[in-house]
């Protein structure tokens, strides 16, 4: 059984959890919290596996719990209606989240992410959460440095100075870097063309995402070459936009 606690400052949204919860013959529901304070005595009392925790709280936030934490031996679920933020903080760290209204198969495919990976693989979260809890306190800007990709293998903590390109390969985008490596990552680049900044990232063609510092020139022809040469096409429908935007920065 996976020892599992709930923090959620809403009562019918952590009824609503606890009831799901329960509903998983593997999780042992061992309590709740709504806040900060009852979530730290909470997690000293029960020594969780497993944490569903809200990001926003009436008295803080879930970073405020972490960061109290000497360390974190168990693995997070995050839970978010709002806070734009924190939500893109949390993407910047490939951690798992999920958007209220709770949909039950997006838990349920959560879950299954979590038990395959092993409650006790707490190494790569270790990682992202590092990533994330510097961020917090910081100003939205300083998220638009580092990005970190979650591979089937491992875990990639990238400056976006070093990503040369993106490509879509259908449900998969294969980013290009700087040293010549190729990271591929299980998530579509829309994912990414909203999460990146604009003012770091162009994008010429529904398959490409550019780094504007990496473009060399636009050939009339309809393509962007990049400073190590390579070529990456232009839409007819984004051509004045590509033009646009090349003439503005």
């Amino acid at each position: 059984m996976i020892k599992t606690i709930v923090i959620e400052d809403e009562p019918a949204v952590r009824k609503e959890i606890e009831w799901l919860v329960n509903r998983e013959k593997d999780l042992d529901l061992l309590g709740s919290a709504a806040g900060v304070h009852s979530a730290l005595g909470l997690i000293g009392e029960t020594a969780p596996q497993l944490a569903l925790m809200d990001v926003q709280l009436a008295d803080g936030t879930a970073f405020d719990i972490l960061a109290k934490l000497k360390e974190i031996p168990f693995r997070i679920i995050f839970i978010t209606a709002y806070n734009h933020f924190a939500v893109k903080a949390i993407k910047y760290g490939a951690l798992d989240y999920l958007l209220k209204p709770l949909d039950e198969e997006e838990l349920r495919a959560a879950l299954e992410k979590v038990r395959a990976e092993g409650v006790g693989n707490l190494e790569a979260q270790q990682q992202q959460l590092d990533i994330v809890r510097a961020y917090t306190g910081q100003k939205e800007e300083s998220l638009e440095d580092q990005l970190v990709l979650h591979t089937m293998e491992y875990i990639q903590l990238l400056q976006l100075k070093d990503i040369m390109y993106c490509r879509s390969e259908g449900s998969y985008t294969n980013f290009f870097l700087h040293d010549g490596r190729k990271v591929m990552v299980s998530r579509p680049l829309k994912y990414y063309d909203d999460l990146l900044p604009e003012k770091w990232f162009l994008r010429p063609h529904q398959s490409y995402l550019v780094n504007r510092l990496c473009i060399d020139r636009f050939m009339k022809s309809g393509a962007i070459v990049l400073k190590n040469k390579t070529e990456i096409p232009v839409s007819v429908r984004r051509r004045d936009y590509v033009l646009q935007q090349l003439v503005r920065n």
